[in-house]
């Protein structure tokens, strides 16, 4: 599905597309916000809720962008993947630590995060958490963190089966592919 014009997404849904295309330094409206932004009031509204889980949840960025990449990683999303790659260095996560996230070398990471790997790919595969990832988060996460991480990795894995299933291509600026999906 094409990226609408600004008739087809009126005023407000092309602004927001534009300075997302600010935001990220792409040159262009991001292809997501001009797509889904079509269907103009639905856009609004998941507009509103992504930006409460991210960037405006109660989990730090940096962790929440560990998080994301691993969603984009496991759900082989190039568009989150070259999107948060980027997102993740400017929240302070290092090349290496981008890297391990996506590549499953995760026991360099400290208890807090590997529980919230271990809970993202938990939730990824399956529908729940085994009580042994719920025991670790509750030792680093208060239950509103809890709440929160749940609801970002089924948006972000329903957020790439849309991009999959529109067929959103990363912006032409995206360089950072992925590293390998072996």
């Amino acid at each position: 599905m094409e990226p609408g014009s600004w008739r087809e997404l009126g005023l407000f849904n092309w602004a927001a597309a534009s300075l997302g295309g600010l935001a990220t330094g792409a040159g262009e409206p991001l292809r997501l916000f001009a797509t889904i932004g079509r269907h103009r009031t639905l856009f609004r509204g998941w507009l509103v809720y992504s930006a409460a889980l991210m960037p405006f949840g109660r989990l730090p960025r940096r962790e929440s962008e560990l998080v994301i990449l691993r969603v984009a990683w496991r759900t082989r999303s190039l568009y989150e993947l070259a999107h948060h790659r980027r997102l993740g260095r400017r929240a302070g996560l290092s090349e290496l630590e981008v890297e391990r996230v996506c590549a499953g070398d995760v026991d360099a990471l400290d208890p807090r995060q590997l529980a919230l790997i271990r809970a993202t790919d938990e939730l990824i595969v399956g529908v729940g958490l085994s009580d042994e990832t719920w025991c670790a988060l509750e030792v680093h996460l208060d239950e509103l963190e809890i709440i929160e991480l749940c609801l970002l990795v089924g948006h972000y894995r329903g957020l790439a089966s849309t991009l999959s299933a529109l067929g959103i291509c990363p912006e032409v600026w995206a360089p950072d592919g992925p590293l390998s999906w072996d």
